[in-house]
C-alpha cells in the first residue's frame, strides 16, 4: 500500500556487461538470446514461460536485469506472463463477468487488482467480496462508511471507474480521500466531502463537497440527470494539474475540484444503504479526447 509505483519498473541503465550487451542485440524473439550469461542462451518465448511461473514482486527485480528481460516483460501485456499471473491473483468471477470489460489486457487487470479496494482500510461495517473489486456495506442503522484503495497517487494522471449495484440512500459520495480521513461516523452524512482531507460527489443530489461544505452542484448544467443505478462513473485524477474530473457514458462532465493538494490521494467512496454495493476499477492512464 501507499503511492502508485508502475507494476514493472523503467529500463536499467546504460553500461551493461558484454553478455548483457549481446542479448540486448538479439531481441526477444531470437534463439541466440542471451539470459543468463556465455553458454546460457534462451529464446524470448522460452524466458517468457519461465516469467511466467514468477509473481509480481520477482518479475519487477527480473525487469531490471537487462534490456532484453525488460522488453520480454514490456512488449505484450497479453503475453503468458500476464495472463498467468492474472488467473493467479484474481478471482475467477472477476475475470469471467463484466467488472473488467473495460480494462483489455492481462496485465492491466492485474493492475487494477493491485488498486481495487483495500480490506485494511475501511469502515468495519463494509467488506470486500470476493471478486476483489466491490465493496458491501452491511446493513447497519445510524453509521456512514466507506473505503479506499490499497494504493493512492502522488503524481501523474489517472482514470478508475465507480459504480452503484444497489440503491443510493440519502446519500453516496465518490472522489478522493488522503490517508487521514476517516471511512466511518455516525448518522447518515456525506462523509467523502466532510472535512479537508476528501473531495467528493454525491450522486444523490448532485452536490459537490469538501471541507464539510458544499462546492456547487455538478454537473454544471441546467436540469442535470441523476445518477442510475449500474450506469458507470469514470473518476480522472490529474496530479499534475491538481484537478479531480468526472465521465459518464464516455461524456466529459467537467472538472470538478481545482486545486488539490500536492499530497498522496485514494480513490474512495461512502455509503449509507444496507446491502448496496459498489464496484471500483482503475483503469490506468486516460485517455485524451
Amino acid at each position: 500500500r501507499g503511492p502508485a509505483r508502475p507494476l514493472l519498473p523503467g529500463p536499467p541503465p546504460a553500461g551493461r556487461s558484454g553478455w548483457e550487451k549481446e542479448a540486448m542485440a538479439a531481441g526477444p524473439g531470437g534463439g541466440g538470446a542471451v539470459a543468463g550469461g556465455p553458454g546460457w542462451r534462451l529464446p524470448g518465448r522460452v524466458l517468457e514461460l519461465v516469467f511466467s511461473y514468477l509473481e509480481l514482486r520477482e518479475l519487477r527485480s527480473c525487469a531490471l536485469v537487462c534490456k532484453l528481460w525488460h522488453r520480454v516483460l514490456h512488449g505484450d501485456e497479453n503475453s503468458e506472463v500476464w495472463r498467468s499471473l492474472a488467473a493467479r491473483c484474481l478471482a475467477e468471477e472477476a475475470l469471467r463477468t463484466d467488472i473488467l470489460c473495460n480494462v483489455p489486457t492481462y496485465k492491466g487487470k492485474v493492475r487494477a487488482f493491485h488498486h481495487a479496494f483495500s480490506t485494511n482500510d475501511c469502515s468495519r461495517n463494509v467488506y470486500i467480496k470476493k471478486n476483489g473489486f466491490t465493496l458491501h456495506r452491511n446493513p447497519i442503522a445510524q453509521s456512514t462508511d466507506g473505503a479506499r484503495t490499497k494504493i493512492g497517487f502522488s503524481e501523474g494522471r489517472h482514470a478508475w471507474e465507480v459504480w452503484w449495484e444497489g440503491p443510493l440512500g440519502t446519500v453516496a459520495v465518490i472522489g478522493i480521500a488522503t490517508k487521514r480521513a476517516a471511512m466511518q461516523c455516525q448518522g447518515y452524512v456525506a462523509l467523502l466531502g466532510s472535512d479537508d482531507q476528501s473531495w467528493g460527489w454525491n450522486l444523490v443530489d448532485n452536490n459537490l463537497l469538501h471541507n464539510g461544505e458544499v462546492n456547487g452542484s455538478f454537473p454544471q448544467c441546467n436540469n442535470a440527470p441523476k445518477y442510475q443505478i449500474g450506469e458507470r462513473i469514470r473518476v480522472i485524477l490529474d496530479m499534475e494539474d491538481k484537478t479531480l474530473a468526472f465521465e459518464r457514458g464516455y461524456e466529459f462532465l467537467g472538472v470538478a475540484f481545482r486545486g488539490l493538494p500536492k499530497v498522496c490521494l485514494y480513490p474512495a467512496v461512502s455509503a449509507v444503504y444496507g446491502n448496496t454495493e459498489v464496484t471500483l476499477v482503475y483503469l490506468g492512464k486516460p485517455l485524451d479526447g
